[in-house]
Formats: structure tokens, sequence, C-alpha cells
């Protein structure tokens, strides 16, 4: 069971006069009081099992003295908080202010006026208690936020669930190519930092956003008419045409959610890969035509995605295709692709790890969840 005693504030003495130790226990009685005859004893009663509210530290002692004490003190996360008062006979400016520099609370010169000593350790007490509120308070809050962000992050992840099984229902297409180009996505982008400089390296969040992102890359599929959409035949220009306005649908409904929302990073880059995954670093893309890196990052990382996957996937209209030779199109071209269609750089790491792509694919095989498949061999 706690006493009063337990609950007061503990201080250090360190001198190395007994009769100072003596003489500032009994000036401070209303607290717990310990002693070191000497810094070393100081330095370990501090990083033993003591707490310590406050340490009074003389300057003039023998083998270590009260600036050393207070510098190896505040090298340690356990004892860097401690308020330290130096109290001693060096009583100069340059005195005080080399133990201010070294991160004292308060310098007190001997001999001291007891008031003072009383006023000024209560001070110091009361000003870590004030200290100590504060950062808790601030854990506490930055324990809500982490919460409401991962709350906000999960909303997040459930609203892009529901809009791109929303455009699964309409498309040939299933959810496991949402995953793999998800997937395939995010390593490309992991691996695209390692040949960037590191100013324009991509950081964790912005990664995990262009991933999610790049599910809702064909979310404009919505907008796109059934006998054109579900055509198990190839397309006709006309036809193809309309498809193509499928980027465009994509771009102003996800403009529409932005706007409402004022700022969204992620529905910015959801919004740039629906519009632009069709661009080619050539300009003979579409729905704008733009070329290099006029086309937003998000969108040169999903089209060598998107256009891998649909190269290795059965559909109804066509066989899946080896992944060798799926690469062997996508780094060589074959009369409809080219690798001019594709950033360089990012075609680069394609080449380099394509065997990721492969294990992706396999890891979702539409084959073990419908009609369709992926080709790996």
């Amino acid at each position: 069971m706690n006493t009063d005693e337990d609950t007061r504030d503990q201080i250090l003495i360190v001198d190395d006069s007994p009769e100072n130790i003596v003489i500032l226990s009994e000036l401070l009685y209303k607290y717990r009081c310990a002693f070191a005859l000497n810094g070393a004893d100081a330095i370990a009663k501090t990083h033993g099992n003591e707490h310590f509210d406050l340490i009074l530290l003389d300057i003039m002692m023998p083998e270590m003295n009260g600036y050393e004490v207070c510098r190896e003190l505040k090298k340690h996360p356990k004892t860097r908080s401690i308020p330290i008062i130096f109290i001693s006979c060096l009583n100069t400016s340059h005195n005080e202010a080399e133990g201010l520099e070294l991160g004292a609370a308060d310098y007190i010169s001997k001999p001291f006026n007891p008031a003072v000593v009383k006023v000024r350790v209560k001070c110091q007490l009361e000003l870590r208690r004030v200290q100590t509120a504060l950062r808790d308070q601030n854990e506490l809050l930055e324990e809500i936020v982490q919460e409401r962000t991962a709350e906000l992050e999960r909303t997040r992840a459930a609203t892009i669930l529901s809009l791109a099984s929303l455009a699964e229902t309409r498309d040939n297409e299933t959810g496991n190519h949402i995953r793999r180009t998800q997937a395939y996505v995010n390593a490309l982008a992991l691996h695209l930092n390692d040949r960037v400089p590191p100013e324009q390296r991509l950081n964790r969040s912005t990664v995990n956003l262009l991933t999610q992102s790049a599910s809702l890359h064909d979310i404009g599929k919505v907008g796109v008419r059934d006998s054109i959409l579900l055509k198990t035949g190839p397309l006709n220009q006309l036809e193809f045409e309309k498809m193509k306005e499928h980027c465009l649908y994509g771009h102003q409904a996800l403009l529409a959610a932005e706007r409402e929302l004022e700022t969204s990073s992620f529905l910015r880059y959801a919004r740039e890969i629906a519009y632009s995954h069709h661009e080619r670093w050539d300009g003979s893309g579409y729905p704008q035509g733009l070329r290099g890196e006029a086309i937003p990052l998000g969108a040169r990382l999903m089209a060598i995605a998107d256009v891998y996957d649909a190269l290795i996937s059965r559909r109804v209209y066509k066989e899946p295709m080896p992944h060798s030779q799926a690469v062997q199109i996508i780094t060589q071209g074959d009369g409809r692709t080219s690798p001019k269609h594709f950033d360089p750089v990012l075609l680069n790491i394609f080449s380099e790890i394509h065997g990721e792509f492969t294990s992706i694919a396999q890891r979702y095989n539409d084959e073990e969840h419908s009609d369709y498949g992926v080709a790996t061999a």
C-alpha cells in the first residue's frame, strides 16, 4: 500500500561534502532525498531502479566534476530529462553560463540562501510536473490521431473495394485482375526508389496510395454500354472509340468526388491513373495523347501492369499468353505494343524484376476462382 511519503518528489543531492548534504536534506525535508558523494555514484544511482525528479549537483568534486556528471546524464534517454540545478562556490557568470549550456535547469551560488534554494527547487519540480502532464497529453493525442488515421484508412480501403467491385460486375475481367495489377504497381514503385535520387524517392505513404489507387483504373467502364463492354469478339473501330471513353468517365467521376472533398491525394492519384493509364510514352496513347513525363507517374506504372496482365490472362475472346512471351512483347514489341509506349526507366525495372510479376500472377491465379485463367509458364 502506498504512503504519502511514496508519492513525494525525490531529489538526488550530489556533493562530496557530507555537511552540505545534511544541510540541503534538512532544508528540503518536504521531499524524499537521496545522496551521492561523487559523480560515479550519482550516475550509478540514476541508472538504477530509483526514479529522481530533480538533481542538485555540486561542481567541485574529485575525479569527476559536476560538469562531467551533467554531460554524462544528458547523453542517456533515461536521465536526459531530469532537471539539474548546479549548487557551487564557482559563482562567476562564466561558470553559470557553462552549466546552463550543458543543459542544467538552474544555477545557485554558494553560500546559498535557504529561501532561494526552496523556491527554485519548488519551481523546477512544478515545471517538471507540467512538462510530464503535457508529454502524457501529447502521447494520448498521438494515440487518438493514430486511431483516427487507421479508421480513415480502413474507410478508404472499404470505399475502394466497393467501387472496384462495382466495376467488376460490368466487366469480363475478374477481381484478381485488380489484385494483380495493384501488386505489379507496388513492385515497380518500390524498385523505382532504387533508381532515383533521394529527393525524388516515393515515401511509404505515396507508394501505398499509388497501389490502392490502381484498383480504380477501369472504374469508368461502368459507363460503357454492355453491348461493347461484354462483347465476346473484337471491337470495330466505332466500338473501340466508345470503349476508350471509359478513361473520361472514370476521370469525371473521381474528379467530382475530389472536388467535394476539396483535397484528397488518394482521389488525385486514382483520377490520374483512371484518366491516363492508356497514354503512351511516345505520345501515341489516349485520351489526351500525353507524352513522356507529362503522363502522371501512377498512370505510367499502371500502363506496364495493365498490359502485362492483359497479355497473360485468359479472356472469353483469347487464350492466355506465357509469361516469357508477354515479357518479350513488352520489352521488344509485336507491332501493336512497342517499348516506346512505356517509361524507359520503368521498362528497365520491369525487365529486371519480371520474375516478381509471374510470382504475383501465380499468387492471384484466376483459375482457382473463375472460368478465366493466367498463363505463367
